[in-house]
This record gives C-alpha cells, structure tokens and sequence, in this order.
C-alpha cells in the first residue's frame, strides 16, 4: 500500500461531492470487510519509486458517541491540511493508515483497521471505510490500547526496518483507556487461536518500539480539563498526551507533530494556519520533546 500520491486538487473535487452527503451516505453503515481485524497478520508501509522514504502514520479515531464528529470534519474538510501540512514541511513521504476504535466491552465494532497511504483516492476511501458506531460504554474508559496491540503487533513499517527511524502513532478521544482486554475477548476480536490477556502498559510498550505514540485529548467535551483522565495520559505519556482545546486543529496537530519531530520549525509550521488553529497546535505541543531520529540531529523541546 502507498504507493499513489497526494493532489490537492483531486481533494478539493472531493470535498465537492460531500457537499450534498450526509454522514451516514459517506461513511460505512457497518464494519466494512476490509477493516476488520480478525486475522489480521500485517499492515504493511513500504517503500516505493514514488516514495523512496515512506513514513508511517497511523491514526486511530474514537468513534463513540462523543467523538463521530472527527472523521466527519476530517472527510468533509481537514484531510488537505493534513498532507498539505505534511508535505509542505520535510515529510515527503507519508502514508497515513486511518483506523478507529471504540469500546471492546459494549461495541459491535471496536477495532477497524485501515491501510497505509499515499494517494488522495486511497486515503479518501479508507477514511470513508470507517463505520461511526456512536456507542462506548457510559463511562469513562474507551478501548484506545487496542491501537496499541495493532501497531506494536500487526504492522511492518520500512522507515523503522530499514532506517530505524519510528513511525507515528496517534489516538484520539477524550476519554481514558481501559486497562486490559481479557483473553477471551481478544480470541474473538483478532481470531487469535491462543493468547494472554494483554494490559495498557504492556502493549503501549510494544508499539512504542516503532512508533512515537502520541495521545490526542480533546478538551471540548464532558471530560474537559477532568483531572482524572488528563492524569491518566500525563501518567502514562508525559508531554506526549497533547491536550487540544479545539478538535478542528486535528488535521493541523498531528501534522505538525510529525514534522516537528523530523526537523521542522513550529513557527514556521503554524504561521500557514489560521491564528486559533496557530494557538490551539502551539499550546497543544508546548512541552514536546523532540527526539534524535536522523543522524546528527538533536534533541530538544520545541521552541514556540
């Protein structure tokens, strides 16, 4: 997968035809075949002629009841800031896998894998794929570790084999994780023959082998500014649980987040955005640490 490329124009066609669409004639009305996980072996990102330095994305979308807005503005809107972003900023290869999760205790569909892409016909049509469930749980807990066991697990990424440089990881809700998933559970979500039950640390620890893993909150909803599923992320992500005070900078934060990491100055990133969007990404990633990932880079905090 991955191996067509972005046009901004084919986007903007695109956003046309939604235009008359409601969401549910946009997205699945169930779990769409190829999205589903059982048997899942790998998602693969590779490198092509078109793109000699592909770099891995995987975005994980909340899609319960408080969060179905988000792939909504990501289709209708945000999905050209999203690669425009990228491109414009050092990434010249990405390939972005949506993917979406939900409650693995109450929901029918809890985990919908997508693939890795390049082209605007292919993310377009992966992004479409997901079915928005609208349930969760009533609490305060939603099934964000499965991404987690996906990344860590079941995908084979060539920026990590072959140049050892991570992929990138973002989930993205407003609620805490669970836990664990028991085994049985697990057996009948991925058609595993045999497993152990698997915990949040325990798999978190996996996928961040390979992937910068990265928390999207959005502090918009009932659980604005709660200080108990806040303190869950700060616990276990530290600067990297991004606390976004508006889910239409999505698209722009997780973008700028990948370049940053690569080399990018944020400035110069958030001075293309609108001044709310510019502020809501600034503030989102004040206290992100950037890690050494080409040779002779450093390390550091971003610098607002």
């Amino acid at each position: 997968m991955g191996y067509t490329s972005w046009s901004s124009d084919a986007y903007s066609h695109l956003k046309t035809s939604y235009s008359g669409k409601s969401a549910d004639q946009i997205f699945s009305s169930g779990m769409n075949p190829t999205m589903d996980p059982k048997g899942l072996v790998f998602r693969e990102s590779r490198d092509s002629d078109a793109h000699p330095n592909s770099i891995a994305i995987a975005v994980f979308l909340d899609v319960t009841g408080s969060m179905g807005q988000i792939p909504e503005m990501l289709i209708r809107h945000k999905l050209g800031s999203l690669m425009d972003t990228l491109l414009a900023h050092g990434v010249e290869d990405p390939q972005v896998m949506f993917s979406a999760i939900g409650d693995h205790h109450t929901d029918r569909a809890p985990l919908q894998i997508g693939q890795f892409e390049s082209g605007t016909d292919e993310l377009n049509d992966c992004l479409s794929k997901v079915y928005i469930e609208g349930g969760g749980g009533g609490q305060n807990m939603e099934s964000y570790l499965l991404a987690w066991l996906v990344a860590g697990r079941h995908t084979s990424i060539d920026c990590f084999e072959k140049r050892g440089n991570k992929g990138f990881l973002f989930t993205i809700g407003d609620e805490k994780s669970w836990d664990s998933v028991a085994a049985p559970r697990l057996k009948e979500l991925m058609g595993y023959a045999q497993t152990d039950p698997i915990t949040d640390a325990q798999v978190l620890a996996q996928a961040q082998r390979m992937y910068h893993v990265f928390h999207i909150h959005i502090n918009e909803t009932g659980y604005k500014d709660n200080p108990d599923v806040i303190g869950y992320w700060k616990k276990l992500l530290g600067e990297r649980a991004l606390i976004l005070d508006q889910h239409m900078a999505v698209a722009e934060l997780i973008a700028s987040t990948v370049a940053v990491i690569n080399g990018a100055n944020l400035d110069k990133v958030a001075a293309e955005f609108d001044d709310a969007t510019a502020k809501s990404v600034k503030n989102a990633l004040m206290l992100v640490k950037t890690d050494v990932i080409k040779a002779g880079g450093t390390s550091g905090v971003v610098k607002l």
